[in-house]
């Protein structure tokens, strides 16, 4: 088993606690793990990018190279294009629809789901909805991480078990919300897929 992912975004929408909770599933499955933040972290607003390598032998090192990403998984859809230069061959793109405007020169909407669409092994939705309608909208990296799990082989089970531990601090509801939220992600993302 050997997952490379590029998880992007901007900084506020949850990125980092995606990276966290398939590192503590990674661990609980015995399998090795490297990760590295590469952007941005400490802008609320900036660009988010994290290197996330797992696998089932030793990993040497921390980041993916150009054209080596399995799974490029982000919450906003211009952070999604920036990195396809990283993304495999056989690789998956599974990102939210909705941008996240936060420069003057952001691109038109059109252009981004037309390139989204060029890639076949695309799937696409606005997760900030399926959020709401599950759980709240700040659940929308959790509808992310959700979706992305179809391409990850880590159990579903255990990553639940992973969310419910990062957000038990906060009390049994948002533990509840979170885990509803990627279950909508992941049943979504199956269906979507099945129409590739």
């Amino acid at each position: 088993m050997k997952t490379d992912i590029i998880l992007a975004g901007v900084g506020g929408q949850g990125i980092l606690t995606i990276a966290t909770i398939l590192g503590a599933t990674a661990l609980k499955e015995n399998l090795y793990l490297k990760q590295a933040e590469v952007h941005g972290m400490s802008q609320r607003g900036g660009d988010v990018q994290s290197n996330l390598r797992i696998s089932s032998d030793p990993i040497y090192s921390d980041l993916i190279p150009k054209g080596g990403a399995d799974l490029i998984v982000s919450l906003e859809p211009m952070e999604a294009l920036r990195y396809m230069p990283y993304l495999g061959e056989e690789g998956w793109i599974v990102t939210n629809t909705v941008p996240f405007v936060n420069v003057d020169n952001y691109p038109d909407m059109e252009f981004l789901d037309k390139e989204l669409k060029n890639h076949k092994k695309t799937v696409a939705f606005d997760m900030d909805a399926v959020a709401k309608e599950f759980a709240t909208q700040r659940s929308s990296n959790m509808v992310l991480l959700g979706a992305a799990s179809i391409f990850i082989d880590m159990s579903s089970a255990k990553i639940e078990d992973a969310i419910a531990g990062f957000f038990e601090r906060k009390g049994q509801r948002t533990v509840d919300q979170n885990i509803a939220a990627f279950r909508a992600g992941r049943e979504k993302a199956s269906l979507l897929k099945e129409l590739i």
